[in-house]
């Protein structure tokens, strides 16, 4: 809505502001009701009190009220405006001196609510471990606590830019993966690996996969041997030639991957061993190694691949934080429950937590403190001077219009005091 503020509605927007209306205007309803029923009195109470004697008390009475009243809705309306729109000095306060007001906000918070002994003193009676504790072992709260970690690990991956992520894993394999040199690195690894028998694993296993090949595949011993042989040989002598070799060949995988002491074995190991010592020391076979790997991973190669990895974990995620039954939640909620129940028997891990979360809070504070405190003080200095005062007149108002109450009523019990004193006591003294 455009124009300007109504004051009759103190900028109340939502629908608790509104009830505080209401509840202002109700209790300067009573105020004011209070009021008139004074000055209706006293004009009663004035008019017969030469017929009526004893009204003079009541006249007293209704003058006190009304000079109580009268004065406390002067103080209260002086806090928020000018009463009756009279410039008089010292009123309208709070626009007047909104910021002072901010300022002192912020100062009384920042040393009675953020000081070192209050925020010790909460901060002990906390335990942040028990209450995660409790929270988590309950199951709803555990799935609860997955789909706010779905919904943030969503939120992340929706931010993210999906080029700055490609830019950063080319970025990463080209730095750790590709401009290292590969060659020295093999051949220690591969040094190491032959000096720890482990390539003896490797050979069985390649050479029970040769002997099972062998015999799924005899057809390709046909003709190896025989087709060069004359054309006079028999061909009865060329098939037993051919069979001969294939057998020997599946005998030779057979005894090579089931003898230990095979020497094609050690054969094997001395050439694996000399391969990794030449990949450290002789430069040509460096090289050769490195023109492969940058014939391998060129730059588009590397970019296509960093845009292929991020695109599939991506969407892999994607799907699996938005799909409640997936691995990945179940997991997760699995991984909190466990925590919970753990936190809840393990006092030491929970005093350990304690201690962190305590020192981390308390750190925190008292770093921060005075800025904690200056938002109080920006905010109010942002505020319009009207509308700071109907804010704090909306929030207290209502208790306000106590004090004009119990104004009246006290101005009222003090004139009729007043009077009977005056009346009993001093009139006597005079005449």
């Amino acid at each position: 809505m455009s124009g300007r503020r109504s004051r009759r509605s103190l900028g109340a927007v939502t629908p608790a502001d509104w009830d505080r209306l209401h509840a202002l205007r109700r209790m300067q309803g009573i105020a004011l009701g209070l009021l008139c029923f004074m000055a209706v009195l006293f004009v009663i109470s004035f008019s017969l009190e030469s017929r009526y004697p004893w009204l003079s008390y009541v006249r007293a009475a209704s003058e006190g009220g009304m000079v109580g009243a009268l004065a406390d809705w002067f103080a209260v309306t002086a806090l928020f405006r000018y009463p009756l729109g009279i410039k008089i000095p010292h009123t309208n306060i709070i626009a007047e001196r909104k910021d002072e007001i901010g300022e002192g906000l912020g100062s009384f918070i920042e040393e009675n609510f953020l000081a070192d002994d209050v925020i010790d003193a909460k901060l002990a009676e906390i335990s942040g471990s028990r209450i995660a504790a409790e929270w988590l072992t309950v199951p709803e709260n555990a799935d609860r606590a997955t789909a706010l970690t779905a919904d943030a690990l969503t939120a992340v991956l929706n931010v993210l830019d999906d080029r700055d992520v490609q830019e950063l894993l080319e970025s990463l394999v080209r730095t750790n993966i590709i401009e290292p040199d590969w060659a020295p690195t093999i051949g220690r690894a591969t040094a190491t690996f032959v000096e720890g028998g482990h390539h003896e694993a490797v050979v069985s296993i390649a050479a029970d996969r040769l002997e099972q090949w062998l015999v799924e595949h005899p057809h390709v011993f046909d003709n190896m041997v025989s087709a060069q042989l004359p054309a006079w040989v028999p061909s009865i002598v060329s098939g037993f030639v051919d069979s001969k070799l294939h057998a020997e060949a599946v005998k030779f995988a057979h005894n090579l991957a089931t003898d230990p002491d095979h020497p094609f074995r050690a054969t094997i190991g001395e050439f694996i061993g000399t391969l990794g010592n030449d990949l450290q020391t002789k430069p040509a076979l460096q090289q050769q190694v490195e023109s492969l790997k940058a014939e391998v991973f060129d730059s588009p190669r590397v970019r296509a691949l960093a845009e292929n990895a991020w695109d599939m974990v991506r969407s892999a995620l994607t799907a699996m934080l938005a799909d409640p039954e997936s691995d990945l939640r179940r997991h997760i909620t699995a991984a909190f429950s466990q925590f919970g129940i753990r936190l809840a028997s393990d006092e030491a891990l929970r005093e350990k937590i304690d201690t962190w979360l305590t020192t981390g809070a308390s750190y925190l504070v008292r770093k921060y403190r005075h800025d904690l405190s200056q938002v109080v003080v920006d905010t109010v200095e942002r505020w319009d001077a009207s509308e700071a005062a109907e804010k704090i007149e909306l929030q207290v108002g209502k208790d306000l219009q106590f004090i004009r109450i119990n104004g009246t009523v006290i101005g009222a019990l003090a004139g009729l005091a007043i009077y009977t004193i005056a009346t009993l006591v001093i009139g006597p003294l005079v005449h």
